[in-house]
């Protein structure tokens, strides 16, 4: 079966079919970087780290774009309140944001363009629609985008301008022309730091939100690319202003495939500050282990709202558990994705999964069989095939003994040191037959919460 993605342009599932046969060209909106990243940014950053990862596995070449907005309203005053450069703020934060990514596990993509870098491509984007007579200059200075003047505007949303404009809530400005108009080009205040300006031939300003997308990716994929992705919460009016920019300037379709992932919640209620229960990233990583995160997010499917929860992390946590310890009986060594047979049955199995708009839940439930068989009976072929498809997806490539021992010292009571001693004791008991004080010694640790598991490669424990 051929990869099937659920398109939230036709609003269905089709078949993935690229415009260069062999070769994928995904664009997905990333991080407004003025703040540490939240639960909402690792979601979204996971759900495309996915599909690259199985894009690639699939045996596809992949140019993945992943931007970082670096000029912004919220930037502009975060800088002003904290007494430094914009620069300063969206350095410190880009690298704030690399380090807790990584810790997921979240792979790099190819590019990662600022905004501040693409200026020029903005304003020569804004100039095609401009002589197109989509946009106009307005007396406060800013340039707007004629939304009426776009023929199928509202096609992503599935809303018709009427609805979209019976729904709008905010008063028109004094330069738009129609409450639906958005700003391409803000002209600057005076009131705003120099290093929020700059020079264009509307004056000096800085350009909208929407605009920078599709420069930079036109700039970097082309006019015309397979997939684009973000956060529901950006389908409108985000991506709704991007395809009206670039077919505008274009004439040509945008983008074939457009993926969203969906909301999180926070035991069930929207994940907001003003309800206190607001996470970042760093926050979670003070008490559980990165790949345990990732783990956790790979038991909901991207399209699915997310549902984070101290209870829920603590059962990925176990679960992440079992496999190493199914993988801890046999040295599985390196692996790769060539080690895969797909017409295995478990992988066969894991492909389909992952074939049907990545659906990861039942490729999880597809390593957890192979746990099962690798409890059953040690075997190499199946340890290697149960790490190897874990990799795919960004997990399981830890010693499963380090990941072992590292997650039951977490886990407090005894330290590791501690465990081992008692351990080689009982090893040395088992040696001279004193089989009461093996039993005792067991006993012992079990009473800690540290539970045993012997095999031909020694003595492997988990904290349970």
């Amino acid at each position: 079966m051929s990869l099937r993605l659920f398109n939230s342009l036709s609003r269905q599932v089709e078949s993935f079919v690229p415009m260069t046969p062999g070769q994928v060209r995904m664009y997905v909106c990333g991080m407004t970087i003025y703040d540490l990243c939240h639960v909402g940014h690792a979601r979204m950053m996971m759900a495309f780290d996915v599909v690259q990862r199985w894009l690639k596995a699939s045996g596809y070449g992949v140019t993945y774009v992943r931007n970082i907005t670096d000029i912004d309203d919220k930037i502009i005053r975060r800088a002003v309140e904290r007494g430094i450069t914009i620069r300063q703020l969206t350095d410190e934060m880009t690298l704030a944001m690399h380090q807790d990514i990584a810790a997921l596990g979240i792979e790099p993509p190819t590019h990662e363009p600022r905004a501040t870098e693409y200026v020029g491509q903005m304003l020569d984007l804004i100039g095609k629609l401009e002589h197109k007579g989509l946009a106009y200059r307005a007396a406060n200075g800013d340039v707007n985008y004629a939304v009426r003047k776009f023929e199928g505007y509202g096609k992503l949303s599935g809303k018709s301008l009427d609805q979209l404009r019976a729904g709008e809530r905010v008063a028109v400005d004094d330069g738009k022309q129609d409450p639906l108009d958005f700003v391409l080009w803000k002209a600057a205040k005076p009131e705003e730091p120099t290093d929020a300006k700059y020079e264009s031939p509307y004056g000096a300003g800085r350009p909208g939100w929407h605009i920078e997308c599709s420069a930079m990716a036109c700039s970097l994929l082309g006019e015309q690319f397979d997939i684009h992705g973000g956060g529901l919460d950006l389908q409108f009016p985000h991506h709704e202003n991007e395809i009206a920019q670039s077919e505008g300037a274009s004439g040509k379709r945008f983008v074939n495939y457009w993926l969203h992932n969906g909301f999180v919640n926070v035991d069930n209620e929207k994940m907001s500050k003003s309800l206190g229960n607001f996470f970042t990233i760093r926050d979670v990583l003070k008490h559980h282990d990165g790949e345990t995160m990732r783990f956790f997010m790979l038991r909901t499917q991207y399209r699915s709202p997310f549902n984070y929860s101290d209870a829920g992390l603590e059962d990925a946590r176990n679960g992440l558990r079992r496999l190493y310890t199914a993988l801890s009986s046999v040295d599985a060594g390196e692996v790769s994705l060539a080690d895969i047979d797909w017409s295995q049955p478990h992988a066969a199995r894991f492909k389909a999964a992952m074939d049907e708009d990545l659906n990861t839940p039942i490729a999880l439930a597809v390593l957890f069989e192979l746990a099962a068989e690798l409890n059953r009976g040690s075997s190499l072929a199946v340890a290697r095939l149960l790490k190897a498809l874990g990799g795919v997806i960004g997990i399981l490539q830890q010693s499963p003994q380090a990941y072992l021992q590292g997650d039951a010292a977490s886990a407090g009571g005894l330290d590791v040191a501690g465990i081992e001693s008692l351990i080689a004791a009982r090893t040395e008991a088992k040696k001279a037959r004193n089989f009461a004080e093996s039993d005792r010694i067991r006993d012992e640790l079990a009473a800690q919460g540290v539970v045993l598991k012997d095999g031909p490669q020694g003595t492997s424990w988990v904290k349970a």
